[in-house]
């Protein structure tokens, strides 16, 4: 019996190896709903761990002003994260909701001028980029609180964990799966945002959505859609170095004598890592062009491209800033804040 050849011509594979792995398309996913959480959780990590390390092994740079840069690093990361949760976890609650049931939250005009022709409402450009501004801006919101937050708990953590670990190493240790000021959010019952409350926030972002002069804005500058992950942080690193400055200065309780390495290690840190961080990206983005179009022909035909790709945008300039901000540049922006303040005291 002849045996007929299978007819492939026509057949698409189902694994397409990196491009349509399932772990990964739920990463992207995930990082797409919840990007603000994500970059916090990185900022955390590497904000308890790897800048403080970085800042360590600096040379020429006084002990003392390294285990201010330290703290700062450490006070600043826990700041953050608890900071940007609070506002991101309701406001990615709300927009996945919508995302769900936009007949509910928006208007039928709305949805009209939001939607491009031969594509959804969660695939649109206008949209995507409002709920995107809205998930993402978190960061930016809380960027003053956190600044005031952060100088606050220096001199605390200086003194309470710093000056005082011998004292400290004295007393029993108790272990705890998290720190006991967390300690509260975690017993019991999971967290979740589902409900009543939820839906409030979703009919207040509805609001937003059905502004008209939110939907002209999202039309102006939807186009760069893929940027504004990045955009956002480097806006909210600008603000929050301004903010850190003047709270330097202001505050009573950090030495006279390490206001300046902190304010002039923060500016340094906050600089390069824009100048830098916007230049490698580019040059990523652009040499990423052809895996990123293999990416969407392969995954084309799944309803949840859009996500994979909103998260990739997100993805791409969180690890290039984080790895500049907390590991490259603390030890270039140590040294350099190290020698302008004794360049500027001995001309003071």
């Amino acid at each position: 019996m002849k045996i007929q050849p299978v007819n492939t011509a026509n057949k698409t594979p189902n694994f397409k190896g990196i491009y349509n792995n399932k772990a990964l398309l739920k990463g992207l996913e995930g990082i797409s709903d919840h990007g603000t959480s994500f970059v916090a959780g990185v900022s955390l990590l590497s904000s308890l761990f790897l800048r403080p390390f970085a800042i360590s092994k600096t040379p020429s740079v006084n002990n003392e002003n390294k285990k201010y840069a330290g703290v700062n690093s450490i006070a600043s990361g826990l700041v953050k994260f608890a900071a940007v949760e609070a506002v991101a976890l309701p406001i990615e609650a709300a927009v996945k909701n919508i995302d769900k049931n936009p007949e509910k939250f928006l208007n039928k005009e709305t949805i009209n001028n939001l939607k491009e022709e031969g594509k959804n409402l969660l695939e649109s450009k206008n949209y995507k980029f409002i709920t995107q501004v809205l998930k993402l801006g978190g960061n930016f919101l809380t960027a003053i609180p956190k600044s005031m937050i952060t100088i606050a708990l220096i001199p605390v953590i200086m003194d309470k964990i710093i000056n005082n670990k011998k004292e400290n190493e004295k007393k029993p240790v108790i272990k705890n799966d998290y720190p006991e000021v967390f300690q509260p959010f975690f017993k019991g019952k999971n967290i979740n945002f589902e409900g009543n409350f939820t839906n409030k926030t979703s009919k207040l972002l509805g609001n937003v959505l059905n502004n008209k002069k939110v939907q002209s804005f999202a039309e102006k500058f939807s186009s760069n859609n893929e940027d504004i992950a990045r955009n956002i942080s480097m806006a909210t690193d600008i603000l929050l170095s301004a903010s850190f400055l003047v709270q330097t200065k202001k505050s009573k309780k950090i030495e006279e004598e390490r206001k300046n390495p902190l304010i002039f290690n923060n500016l340094f840190s906050t600089a390069i890592t824009l100048t830098c961080g916007a230049f490698i990206d580019n040059v990523i983005k652009k040499g990423g062009e052809k895996t990123l179009k293999k990416f969407t022909e392969i995954n084309k035909n799944d309803p949840k491209l859009s996500k994979y790709t909103e998260g990739i945008n997100i993805l791409r300039p969180t690890l290039i800033f984080a790895g500049l901000y907390y590991g490259v540049l603390p030890v270039i922006s140590t040294f350099l804040a190290e020698k302008t303040d004794k360049f500027t005291k001995e001309k003071a």
